[in-house]
């Protein structure tokens, strides 16, 4: 339930690792109390070329990611054309670079595409310039820095602004930004707000941003852009720990009217500034060694909100109280799953997997309940916590059945939280890809259906099902989205009336069986019956001449001018008829006889993994890169991550295991290019946090998982009914990859299926382990 209220405006006044520890540190799976898991993150891990994740200070699932902003790249060029340096700069920071432009207090976590990048903030000395790079006569107000004084831990960033000689130290709550810049002596010190900077940053997206200076250490506003969202406001207040002496601004469009505001002088000392591009400055005299401290508290609704969730979370100056909160709230979430491994590295990478995997969703209301709706009205969240960033096209595959073992409360608040979306849409539809109180649109399906079916069929939550299955059919029959009612009516996407035809059909036959999973739980037999049938379309798009999914035409026949191995304007999005054409999870084998039988499918599987596709196939992509290729198998990108276990279904689960522990090594490393394509909102994290505990979710909206070759030596999964569910190894060994035997509770699984009540109950699951492939069938 949600309740709405009125809006009010009323203000009241390189490296393995980023921490510095000891490296024999031991770590005792039994003594969860006594270890320190965050010294087992490094945030730097993908910091560099495709990972998109940004290293700065953030709570788990916080609404503030306060991070540093490396360059500053616009999205077109000057004559209109994309510029494609930007898609770098997703999470605003790449590792290569030694300029820092300033801290700002939202990131995406791992995108393919971007927006955010709110409210930077930028410390100075000395002469006051107000652009971050190329002003006039050179320069601007960029730092120089080494990645030598630069530190990373979970809530904690650490740099050293080498132009200014200034010390930069981040750490956050989840609605609140600390910032402690420690100055040298000078009587020019300045704190600049730079209202301009965007990620993604085009000439028209920002719409109005608007600053009130309520007192000598107190300002307050907001700013509204249009970028992937439409219509995003973000609302701020910020609180110095001691007053500047003066302020300004500086405006950077060109005002038409301004009413009978042009009877003041606005620019420097005047407490209102408004327009659609302003940087703003406040000046400080400062000590040697002296800090200014800064509280940058975010709100969806009002400034009046920030200001409560400033008192709420931080109404005290203790920066080192605040970071040593930050770190308890993140061992709190790491030590969900605690692990031995083979090597520190691979610790490493899987905490550090298990961090990226708890950055989004991102709450998504104040800490008074209060959210803004997809409609633009303000709620009161009523027996949930409201969440956004739901990057449903990636997470559906892992990160929420990981949430459902491990954070199965805030799963179920997330579900609530798409409900409230469909509630407030217009279109009465779940979210697709949704941040910020708005629908982006990104990508394909309805896959905000795979994730409640998956909930329900596990039991997890107290959600309405009934609500969630109205839901679910409701946006299968939005007849102008995407497609959808030309699936509908010829029973698979035509390709000449709609882009990607084959990967929708294939989606949207996924997303309609897991709507018929929600009915046959709920015991609607009408509606599974229907939604099962639409999940068989995918046999529509299948030509048995060649072997493949390939595009259809509306007339009935398939495309002639078709290349299986283009990933380009070929019907797939991202993939090709190799790799996505392998996407029917729901009837796996089914699609095994249609392509020719476990023989010729396991024949495909091996060529698919050893091939070589050429640069033409892939260089329309921006999210397909060599980084994360195995010869046709990309698993830089979301589609093919269940592929690697689909040899569990032709007879050979010991090509499962030798796969799944060559991409573990190969695709993920505790380096800065340790993440080979985008993290994507955690599914890449996910991904590798499954595999490393020998499973994985092929299917979600099924009570099974895969089994695989754990690369743990044990883990112990403190789940969210309270029990705990040990997982063990015998021999296990970098050599020793497939696995001989797995019993659990002391009794031997026969197949290559664990259902998740297994898991639930809790008990003990060992894997025994051997350098020899076991070819039993």
């Amino acid at each position: 339930m949600k309740k709405i209220i009125p809006i009010t405006f009323s203000v009241i006044v390189l490296l393995s690792s980023c921490t510095k520890k000891d490296p024999t540190t031991k770590f005792n799976i039994n003594e969860t109390t006594k270890t320190d898991f965050t010294q087992y993150v490094n945030p730097l891990i993908g910091t560099s070329k495709m990972g998109h994740v940004f290293p700065g200070a953030v709570a788990p699932f916080g609404m503030v990611q306060l991070s540093p902003q490396t360059n500053f790249e616009v999205m077109f060029n000057d004559d209109g054309s994309y510029n494609s340096n930007t898609y770098e700069y997703c999470a605003g920071y790449q590792y290569r670079d030694s300029t820092i432009i300033g801290f700002s207090h939202t990131n995406f976590s791992g995108t393919g595409h971007s927006d955010l990048g709110d409210f930077l903030v930028m410390p100075t000395s000395g002469n006051l310039i107000l652009e971050p790079l190329n002003a006039k006569g050179g320069g601007g107000f960029y730092s120089v820095f080494s990645h030598d004084s630069e530190e990373a831990a979970p809530g904690y960033y650490k740099v050293d602004l080498d132009s200014y000689g200034i010390k930069a130290e981040l750490t956050a709550s989840e609605r609140v930004g600390f910032h402690q810049y420690t100055f040298p002596e000078t009587d020019e010190a300045h704190i600049i707000l730079d209202m301009v900077y965007n990620v993604y940053h085009h000439d028209n997206k920002n719409v109005w941003t608007f600053i009130r200076v309520e007192n000598d250490s107190l300002v307050t506003g907001y700013r509204q852009t249009k970028g992937w969202a439409r219509t995003r406001k973000v609302f701020f207040a910020m609180q110095f720990s001691r007053p500047f002496k003066s302020y300004g601004h500086k405006k950077y469009d060109k005002v038409i009217y301004d009413g009978f505001y042009r009877r003041f002088k606005q620019d420097g000392n005047f407490p209102e500034m408004a327009g659609k591009n302003i940087r703003a400055y406040f000046n400080f005299e400062t000590k040697e060694g002296e800090k200014i401290k800064i509280k940058f508290a975010l709100s969806p609704v009002s400034t009046n909100g920030a200001l409560k969730n400033l008192e709420a979370e931080i109404p005290h100056w203790g920066f080192d109280k605040t970071r040593e909160e930050n770190r308890t709230k993140w061992n709190k979430e790491l030590s969900k799953i605690e692990v031995a491994t083979l090597s520190e590295d691979d610790k490493i990478v899987f905490y550090t997997a298990m961090y990226h995997a708890s950055l989004s969703p991102i709450l998504y209301e104040d800490a008074d309940g209060n959210y803004r709706g997809l409609d633009q009205n303000i709620y009161t969240s009523d027996g949930f916590t409201n969440y956004t960033i739901f990057s449903l096209w990636d997470t559906y595959r892992a990160l929420h059945p990981l949430f459902n073992i491990i954070q199965p409360e805030r799963n179920n608040d997330m579900i609530k939280s798409m409900l409230a979306h469909h509630d407030e849409s217009v279109h009465n539809m779940l979210p697709v890809w949704s941040h910020y109180a708005n629908e982006n649109w990104c990508m394909i399906g309805y896959h905000a259906t795979s994730v409640i079916a998956d909930a329900i069929v596990k039991n997890v939550g107290d959600f309405n099902h009934d609500r969630a299955l109205q839901a679910a059919v409701n946006t299968a029959n939005v007849r102008y989205f995407d497609g959808l009612g030309d699936y509908i009516d010829y029973e698979y996407v035509p390709d000449d009336r709609s882009h990607s035809s084959v990967s929708k059909t294939l989606e949207y036959a996924y997303d309609d069986w897991c709507i018929a999973q929600m009915a046959k739980k709920i015991g609607d037999t009408s509606i599974e019956n229907a939604f099962m049938n639409r999940s068989q379309y995918y046999m529509n798009v299948f030509d048995p001449k060649t072997g493949y999914m390939q595009p259809k035409l509306a007339d009935g026949t398939f495309r002639k001018d078709f290349d299986p191995m283009d990933t380009h304007g070929q019907g797939f999005i991202e993939g090709n008829a190799w790799n996505y054409g392998l996407y029917v999870p729901q009837n796996i084998g089914k699609m095994i006889d249609m392509m020719g039988g476990k023989e010729r499918f396991t024949q495909h599987l091996d060529s698919l993994f050893t091939m070589k596709i050429e640069d033409k196939y892939i260089e329309h992509h921006e999210d397909i890169t060599r980084d994360g290729i195995i010869g046709n198998y990309v698993h830089g990108n979301e589609p093919g991550h269940h592929i690697p276990y689909l040899y569990n279904w032709t007879g050979h689960p010991e090509k499962t295991q030798g796969r799944v522990r060559m991409i573990m090594n190969t695709m993920y490393a505790p380096t800065v290019e340790g993440l080979c394509g985008n993290d994507d909102a955690g599914q890449m994290s996910a991904w590798y946090i499954f595999s490393s505990l020998g499973l994985y979710p092929v299917t979600p909206g099924s009570p099974y998982y895969a089994l695989g070759s754990p690369l743990v030596k044990e883990a112990k999964i403190h789940l969210g009914n309270g029990k705990i569910f040990n997982i063990k190894t015998k021999n296990q060994d970098k050599e020793n990859v497939y696995v001989k035997k797995v019993t659990i509770n002391g009794k031997v699984l026969e197949g290559t299926l664990l259902a998740h009540q297994e898991i639930m109950n809790g008990g003990e699951i060992i894997f025994e382990m051997t350098n020899s492939p076991n070819n039993e069938k």
